[in-house]
């Protein structure tokens, strides 16, 4: 009897989920039920796939309303029905067009228009009006007026009750951005908006019987079907147009990927890819292979640089066809933890882009397979949650709440008042409700038809199409996403070989792809051996730098390993630990128990690799290798039966039981998994990450500042720009501010200079960059007064280029430059360059001396950069107390002098690099700081936790460091016992302090 129900799918509107809806209509003894939220067709297909358990029919709709003002709602009478309203509500969302009074012509839908705001149009064969109980009254005194066949209930369904309703008008006053107390009742539902049993629905609408009926007769004319489970696959079903075809090409571009990948492939190899091949095409997924080889080929042909990682590079024929890398028989990869008969969930390529090559390859497959199928490539969503801190943001300006206390509470603060009290109490009814479609991280689905026949999309800023659903609906429906990630690190190895080509035309040619002699390689091993990896994927971090320090990598497999024991999980197991005890110590691996060891040796006993859950459960507990895996998804939480997972563990235990395995052990090995199974990377995911290290750090080796330039060019990494510029000068380079004359958006490197970038200018427009690069290719700037006869620029634009020191080849100051400007520009402001066939001479403006000092540059550079590009020691007020070994603590200078004061307190100083944020097992918060000393050497520090709450970072800048040195496996601590934040001395474009202005001059 409903045909108005809306879920917190309706974005900041409604507030209970599909399956509470469900719940709602089981209580209430509807047997058919619509779902119809406002503008959106998120929660469409979970409340199909949930409604069985309900035992409720269902049937799809949307309300449609611009803003909160209902127009019409559409109910699907058909899965064609859907897609004609998914394909309306489509077009409208792409457009951000406003819906029509009328609503369009459906073949497989019905309308149902709101009987209040009826302006007495003929309706159509499929058109209705709605009538609400607040409607009745109306209805009496003018139901003559109507056709008796074309009125039905409308009894809208919003809120449980006041606590959903409560919920609502925090969600719509965050929708308007305005205070509760303010928030307008238009901009709201009715608290009556709720379900009542059926039977008191009718009693409501007894005087006039048609109108149940026809509500009755619209709902047994509605119906949807779609199937769910392991058997559902929508995605494009071939590649050829036929899956023997598809068979067959596969197999002959294995056989074309054998001579590329062995020289002598053995009979491991052969059984191998026809093993791989039955599995495949046992499971329908002969075409995903392909069309995962037709982007790859596309990538090739236009030279871009690609990795395919994830579960993926366990499969070999993935090798074959170059989608991957990584010899999953050489690493001895599980192809099952990549596809196996119980896997009910698709399989998984995960191929990184670089981010300046991905958006280009996302149009190449909208635009190719949707001339096999229009319509039917979209990118997957995800939903958008009300955090903790977004939730006390939201809610702090709902209830009027100052911003220093928004930050403060949202920060983890306490509630000090009544009103922040209020927030985090209302907080709870809106906690991780849906707030707004987002876009999964590079989720793309090719379906056999339309997309819409699943879904309506969206069209964000990028021009791609988006589902309302995400990964998990997608996987039930059978729609496996392709994932076309974008990564910068490929973008650094892309852009240094050509910055290397540009700076030393005489250099070799590098074979980026020549991972065998990367591997061999001396200075990369001695840059891996010391953790000097700054700038390298994925291997640069403070604690990537401690675990290479610590294991002393200098191989392969080493770097595989440690690429996933950094995982949180790892760590959190205490195997990390472990691990690294048994690498340093052969006599620690007697420690491991046998049955482990034997599984997994190349690890010491350890489990390490998501992998590493499959052998353990397969060999240590007896499952098979699907229940296996089943095992490993469920711990990752990437599952929809927790009853399946339940099952799996429970034989998980009986086996161990029937095993004769200890109690005790079974119990530790279980927590072992439990602990880092959704964190720890795929040994393959490790294997191919581990490959692209080695191109960087090649790079990193032989080509240090060209591959800085790069990474700077590229967005930098774990750390700010400011470390990549000092890690480029401890290599020799020579850092300059950006010049109207040399630098381009980008940073450039000529010899050993680097010119900086303009990007790198804080609020230097982009349009400004444009100009200037335009322009400057007839000639270069001859001075001010050139430049700004031939460069369209306001003053406060032209005054960042002169501060950022732009104009220094004149070999003015920038004081004398910007009065100049100044009296050049007059009352406009503006330039107002005139193009001219002759260029005329520029009167020079002739002012007295005017000096700028080296640090008056320097506060410039901390405005316009964010960092000096002087020595920041140079800057402290007080200078350092040189170092003193009879003094205690000792002072020490230099992070190298700290193993002659092993286990004793001292005290070095240094410039604030990075901050690790962490808690103890007892939610105490401590950190791990990383700085560099005078020397430009890191210091990493820990604070535990009296010291974390006692001494605060205050920022970037120079601290006073006092601790005890401690070592462990090589590698040098410091745990901090007291830290002060050193002033600078007083911005010299402001002070008068005398001090300060010798300082300045001297």
């Amino acid at each position: 009897m409903y045909l108005n129900t809306h879920t917190y799918y309706s974005f900041k509107y409604g507030a209970i989920s599909p399956e509470e809806l469900l719940v709602e209509g089981q209580k209430c003894d509807v047997k058919v039920l619509p779902l119809t939220d406002i503008n959106s067709t998120a929660g469409c297909l979970n409340f199909v796939r949930l409604s069985e358990k309900y035992n409720i029919r269902p049937v799809l709709g949307i309300d449609f309303r611009n803003g909160v003002k209902q127009q019409y709602v559409g109910l699907a009478r058909n899965n064609e029905g859907f897609k004609e309203l998914n394909d309306h509500l489509s077009a409208h969302l792409h457009s951000k067009a406003d819906f029509a009074d009328q609503a369009p012509d459906f073949d497989h839908a019905y309308v149902i228009y709101p009987f209040a705001s009826y302006g007495g149009k003929a309706l159509k064969t499929n058109e209705f009006l709605g009538v609400t109980p607040a409607d009745l009254l109306k209805l009496r005194f003018s139901y003559s007026k109507y056709d008796p066949e074309k009125l039905v209930i409308l009894q809208t369904v919003t809120f449980r009750g006041k606590r959903d309703f409560n919920a609502h008008r925090l969600l719509r006053a965050i929708d308007n951005n305005t205070l509760l107390s303010k928030l307008p009742k238009s901009e709201e539902g009715e608290q009556h908006h709720s379900m009542m049993l059926v039977g008191e629905l009718k009693e409501r609408y007894k005087e006039f019987p048609r109108v149940i009926e026809n509500t009755c007769m619209l709902l047994d004319e509605c119906s949807i079907s779609f199937e769910f489970g392991e058997t559902a696959h929508l995605n494009l079903s071939t590649y050829t147009g036929s899956e023997e075809c598809d068979y067959q090409l596969v197999k002959r571009l294995c056989q074309r990927g054998l001579k590329y990948r062995y020289d002598n492939p053995g009979p491991q190899i052969f059984e191998r890819i026809e093993k791989e091949l039955e599995m495949i095409r046992k499971k329908g997924f002969l075409a995903y292979f392909l069309i995962n080889c037709k982007i790859i080929n596309y990538a090739r042909k236009k030279g871009y640089f690609y990795v395919g990682r994830g579960s993926g590079a366990n499969s070999i024929v993935a090798y074959l066809l170059r989608i991957t890398d990584v010899d999953p028989v050489e690493l001895d990869l599980y192809f099952e933890r990549f596809i196996n008969l119980y896997r009910k969930n698709p399989p998984d390529f995960d191929i990184d882009f670089s981010w300046r090559d991905r958006e280009d390859i996302t149009r190449f497959i909208f635009e190719y397979f949707n001339k096999r199928v229009p319509g039917g490539v979209a990118l997957l969503a995800t939903y958008s949650t009300f955090q903790y801190r977004a939730t006390v943001r939201e809610l702090g300006k709902v209830f009027g709440l100052p911003p220093h206390e928004i930050n403060r509470l949202a920060d983890g603060g306490e509630a000090t008042d009544d009103i922040s009290r209020l927030v985090l109490k209302y907080g709870s009814l809106i906690a991780d409700l849906p707030s707004h479609l987002s876009i999964h991280a590079g989720g793309i689905l090719i379906a056999e038809k339309s997309i819409h026949y699943y879904t309506a999309t969206s069209l964000p800023p990028k021009g791609f199409p988006v589902t309302h659903f995400d990964m998990l609906i997608a996987e039930d429906i059978g729609l496996y996403k392709f994932d076309i990630l974008a990564q910068r690190g490929l973008g650094k190895i892309k852009d240094a070989l050509q910055i290397i080509k540009d700076n030393r035309p005489d250099a070799d040619e590098i074979d980026i792809h020549d991972i065998k002699r990367f591997k061999e390689d001396e200075r990369v091993k001695e840059i891996l051996r010391e953790g000097q990896a700054i700038g390298c994927f994925y291997v640069e971090s403070p604690a990537m730098r401690m675990l290479l320090k610590k294991l002393r990598v200098d191989h392969y497999l080493a770097l595989v390993a440690a690429s996933s024991i950094i995982r949180p999980g790892v760590a959190k197991s205490g195997m990390m630990r472990e691990y690294i005890l048994r690498f340093r110590d052969p006599e620690r691996v007697k420690d491991a128990h046998p049955v482990l060891l034997e599984i997994m040796p190349d690890t010491f006993g350890v489990m390490v690799y998501q992998e590493d859950v499959i052998k353990v459960a397969y060999h240590f507990a007896g499952l098979d290798l699907g229940e296996a895996d089943v095992l490993r998804r469920g711990m990752s939480g990437k599952f929809r039966s927790r009853e399946e997972f339940q099952q799996v563990r429970e034989k998980y235990f009986a086996s161990c039981r029937e095993l004769g395995r200890p109690v005790e052990l079974a119990v530790d090995v279980w927590r072992q998994i439990e602990s880092f199974a959704g964190y720890a990377f795929a040994k393959g995911h490790s294997a191919s990450y581990a490959v692209e290290s080695y191109q960087s750090l090649y790079l990193k080796a032989h080509y240090p500042i060209e591959f800085m330039v790069s990474v700077l060019n590229n967005g930098g990494g774990f750390y700010r720009s400011e470390l990549y510029i000092h890690e480029a000068r401890m290599h020799g380079a020579k850092v300059v501010p950006p010049c109207v004359n040399k630098s381009e958006a980008y940073s450039v490197i000529e010899g050993a200079r680097i010119y900086l970038g303009f990007e790198l200018i804080k609020d230097l427009e982009s349009r400004v960059i444009d100009n200037i690069l335009q322009v400057r290719k007839k000639r270069p700037f001859l001075n001010l007064g050139d430049f700004l006869k031939r460069v369209f620029i306001s003053l406060e634009q032209l005054s960042l280029l002169i501060r950022a020191g732009g104009f220094r080849f004149t070999g003015k100051s920038k004081k004398e430059l910007l009065w100049q400007a100044h009296m050049m520009l007059g009352q406009t402001k503006r330039s107002n360059p005139v193009s001219s066939l002759f260029d005329a001479p520029v009167k020079e403006i002739t002012l007295p001396k005017l000096y700028t000092y080296q640090f008056e540059d320097a506060f410039e550079e901390m405005e316009l950069f964010g960092f000096p590009l002087c020595d920041p020691f140079l800057l402290l007020k007080e200078k350092v107390i040189p170092a003193i070994e009879t003094f205690r603590p000792a002072t020490v200078e230099r992070v190298a002098d700290l193993k002659n004061h092993l286990n004793e307190e001292v005290v070095i100083y240094g410039y604030l690099v990075a901050i690790k944020n962490t808690s103890t097992s007892k939610g105490d918060r401590m950190y791990f700081g990383t700085f560099l000393d005078r020397a430009g050497h890191f210091i990493d520090t820990v604070h535990f936790p009296p010291v974390a709450a006692k001494y605060h970072f205050r920022g970037k800048g120079i601290y006073k460091i006092t601790g005890k040195v401690v070592v462990e496996f090589g590698f040098y601590t410091i745990e901090v016992t007291a830290m002060e934040k050193l002033p600078y001395i007083d911005d010299p474009r402001y002070t008068n302090d005398v001090e300060s202005l010798e300082i300045i001059k001297s």
